[in-house]
């Protein structure tokens, strides 16, 4: 078995997803039944590709494989309501194609991690309900929700992607937040119920009803900013 092979399927095939730290030597060892020398071998190997990066003093990590390829446009127009609104549009299909796979793709464990989120997303909407709406938490914790359903969908790309979209773009996505709870007065009404629909069709792998849910939730969210022009 050529070992730094089979690592290299693991991120390709997303099972490894960027920044995740690799697993020890030890760990790869037993997993693979490799000598030490030949599990340090691949790592060196995939550190020489790229595919992961060890900093001093700390663990090798999975590298997005589309960042130093990829430069996203705009900087400095997170305010801009057009700009917003084609954030969304983006968000739409991203998120809809990220939740058709994941709900095909996603293991068990998965599954339960969603689970998990989205019970924790709901209790801190719940607690900021009732000590006064904190914007740039609930943003933080609507996109850490949608990252990890594009981490399940086991697509190289989408999760690549996803994540170098939201990190260049959060200011653009907290600011669309923003704008309509200072149009609306009140976080929209309906996000709560299209994430617990988003979560409901994942949990019973229907990719279809997945998918369209995770459209109509960001699509229902480009029509409130609309109303903001």
């Amino acid at each position: 078995m050529n070992l730094q092979a089979e690592l290299e399927r693991l991120l390709l095939d997303g099972d490894w997803v960027p920044g995740q730290p690799v697993p020890s030597e030890r760990t790869l060892m037993q997993r693979y039944h490799a000598s030490r020398g030949s599990v340090r071998e691949a790592l060196a190997g995939l550190r020489a590709t790229g595919m992961i990066d060890t900093r001093q003093g700390g663990r090798s990590r999975c590298s997005n494989l589309l960042e130093q390829h990829l430069q996203l446009p705009l900087e400095g127009r997170g305010d801009d309501i057009d700009f917003q609104l084609q954030i969304l549009e983006a968000r739409a299909v991203l998120e809809g194609e990220a939740a058709w796979f994941a709900a095909q793709r996603a293991s068990d464990a998965e599954l339960a991690r969603l689970a998990q989120e989205y019970e924790q997303m709901c209790a801190r909407n719940r607690s900021s309900a009732s000590h006064g709406d904190n914007t740039l938490e609930k943003a933080k914790a609507d996109l850490q929700f949608h990252m990890l359903i594009a981490e399940s969908s086991h697509h190289l790309l989408l999760c690549s992607f996803s994540q170098l979209f939201y990190n260049r773009y959060f200011n653009a996505i907290y600011s669309v937040l923003s704008r309509t709870l200072g149009r609306f007065g009140r976080y929209p009404d309906g996000i709560a119920r299209q994430h617990d629909g988003i979560h409901r069709a994942l949990q019973a792998r229907d990719a279809d009803a997945a998918r369209e849910r995770a459209r109509a939730h960001i699509l229902y969210t480009y029509d409130l900013l609309k109303q903001c022009r």
